[in-house]
């Protein structure tokens, strides 16, 4: 797993990986399941920073890749 600031915010593309800009996945999932999982709550909730902007805890990301 790369390494993940101890505390701060992710992307998107941060978490699921985006192979354009070759960002490696800690999750490997689609955007769609990402979504369904968040909808479900089987992935941490999502912060809204602004308008087009949503994030995710960098705790609750780390909490969720240690529990599996």
């Amino acid at each position: 797993m790369k390494q993940l600031p101890e505390s701060g915010f992710l992307r998107l593309p941060q978490i699921i990986g985006d192979a354009k800009r070759n960002i490696p996945a800690l999750i490997p999932v689609s955007k769609s399941a990402w979504w369904c999982g968040v909808a479900s709550g089987k992935y941490p909730k999502s912060v809204k920073l602004g308008a087009r902007t949503t994030v995710w805890r960098v705790e609750d990301i780390r909490a969720m890749i240690s529990a599996a």
